[in-house]
């Protein structure tokens, strides 16, 4: 998508282009006119004083898709016919520079469609080819915009990606993937196949590859923008969840092919890091597999040993994504990293808890916890922190190993999202830094009103990135870590959620 800058006054518009006028009338009312030549479509969006900066980017992506359905290519989009409503969004400390990043995101988003298997049409895809901002535009306004599409374009990336079918994205077409992300960059790429993993002991990735035909793969990317500590990113990246024996139903089993879109959001942060030139160490490890029934698949009883050394009771197969994880966590000490993040479309509990609108974020660190709440509110990936108290460690507790990968009995109804945080937990504490786990299964296709296609909807790369921006060493001290989150079951941020017993494993 074009995305360009004019003060060309109203009525010396380009008749080529749809004029967008924005009213205050009631949110999703549109009027299409043709007159003079001239196509204009006004856009209620309900009063300008109560516009918000979650509300303006829904409206972004709104104005695109209304765009869509009408067929229109080319817009002029006359933000200042409207100027009351950004007041309010400056009151709240939005400067011009940052709306322009975050319009440019949003119309990115909304203008993506997930078309790869598709036969084109002859009049070629329904995409706006051009959005003509009309008004007075400083530099620096432009490059928020340049700034905003790069961002925009990462998130579509990753939803491409996650939509392919399984049958198109193994683990290997995984690691290509990533590699192919990273040409032309200055970040690092190393793929470890069975062997290398067998040899460095990783029991429990390698225990959920043994059902599926198709090679496990470990990706390794590293971008260093700075020296120090690295910023090191898990990504989940199951390529396909069958659930393993214990085999998911019908209703659950479709989307499947998605169960790589935490490693995804990881692949095109540090893609968009790097090529946005971001003076930051980072480092992205992506455990890649297919959980599979065949017939050498893991069972439930079996016990398997992680790369830490901890035996894993296995209770469900369907509760893999923790199992790959654990050994990325593992795997993340050898780095000395000032903190670890890891994302993964975990569990179905966490939509039970949260619905479709905020993942779910565990950690004991609460100046973490503070700092990713702030960077998915401003990015538009929200988030909803989840208790990871002391009190649910016994969920995770083993009878026949260390640890189980899922909860028996009446306490396996209750809690399923933070009984996944748990496990993971069990290896994040003997990491000498911060660790957080978003569980990003509530957003890992679009949800009503979201004004996105059907399908992937590219969570949390914006959220990843900013956080990446902002990181510093000082914002969570290893001391302050080790004294406050490693040792103690804080209950000083976590919040009570629904209870749901119905939510499959992932």
């Amino acid at each position: 998508m074009k995305l360009t800058f004019a003060s060309t006054p109203i009525e010396k518009a380009s008749k080529v282009h749809t004029h967008v006028y924005l009213t205050e009338e009631p949110k999703g009312t549109k009027r299409f006119v043709r007159e003079g030549g001239a196509e204009r479509l006004e856009f209620g969006v309900g009063k300008f004083s109560e516009m918000n900066r979650r509300k303006f980017m829904t409206l972004c992506r709104s104005i695109v898709l209304a765009a869509k359905q009408q067929k229109a290519k080319k817009l002029a989009l006359h933000f200042e016919a409207s100027p009351a409503l950004f007041k309010n969004l400056h009151k709240e400390g939005c400067t011009a520079e940052e709306l322009s990043q975050l319009a440019a995101e949003n119309f990115e988003m909304a203008n993506y469609e997930f078309n790869a298997f598709k036969t084109k049409p002859k009049e070629g895809w329904n995409e706006v080819e051009e959005i003509r901002v009309i008004g007075p535009a400083s530099s620096a306004i432009e490059r928020a915009a340049k700034r905003g599409q790069e961002i925009g374009r990462a998130v579509n990336a990753t939803r491409a990606l996650a939509n392919t079918p399984g049958g198109d994205m193994t683990p290997r077409t995984l690691a290509k993937a990533a590699k192919d992300a990273m040409k032309g960059l200055s970040v690092s790429v190393k793929v470890l196949g069975r062997k290398e993993m067998e040899r460095l002991g990783m029991g429990a990735l390698l225990g959920v590859a043994k059902g599926s035909a198709e090679e496990p793969t470990f990706t390794v990317l590293e971008y260093r923008g700075a020296a120090g500590k690295p910023i090191v990113l898990a990504g989940k990246g199951v390529t396909f969840d069958s659930g393993g024996l214990n085999l998911k139903p019908s209703q659950s089993i479709y989307e499947m092919h998605m169960d790589m879109s935490g490693a995804a959001a990881v692949i095109h942060t540090l893609a968009l890091t790097a090529r946005l030139g971001v003076k930051k160490h980072v480092i992205g490890l992506i455990p890649s597999v297919e959980n599979m029934p065949g017939g050498a698949s893991y069972r439930p009883g079996d016990v398997l040993k992680s790369l830490s050394g901890k035996t894993i009771e296995v209770l469900n197969t369907d509760a893999e994504g923790r199992l790959i994880l654990a050994d990325a966590l593992t795997y993340a000490k050898r780095f000395s990293p000032a903190v670890v993040v890891d994302v993964a479309t975990l569990t179905g509990a966490a939509m039970v808890a949260l619905g479709l609108y905020a993942s779910g974020l565990l950690t004991r660190d609460d100046a973490l916890a503070k700092r990713i709440e702030e960077d998915a509110e401003a990015s538009g990936d929200y988030v909803w922190r989840l208790p990871l108290w002391d009190e649910y460690e016994p969920m995770v507790q083993g009878t026949f190993a260390d640890i189980t990968n899922a909860a028996n009995g009446a306490s396996g109804k209750y809690g399923g999202a933070t009984e996944g945080g748990m496990f993971l937990w069990q290896f994040a504490k003997e990491l000498s830094a911060p660790w957080a786990h978003l569980d990003i299964a509530p957003r890992m296709t679009a949800a009503p009103g979201d004004e996105l296609a059907k399908g992937a909807v590219g969570a949390p790369v914006r959220l990843l990135f900013r956080f990446i921006e902002r990181w510093s060493d000082t914002d969570t001290p290893v001391a302050k870590h080790m004294a406050s989150g490693a040792d103690s079951g804080m209950r000083t941020r976590g919040r009570r959620v629904a209870r749901g017993s119905s939510a499959r494993l992932r």
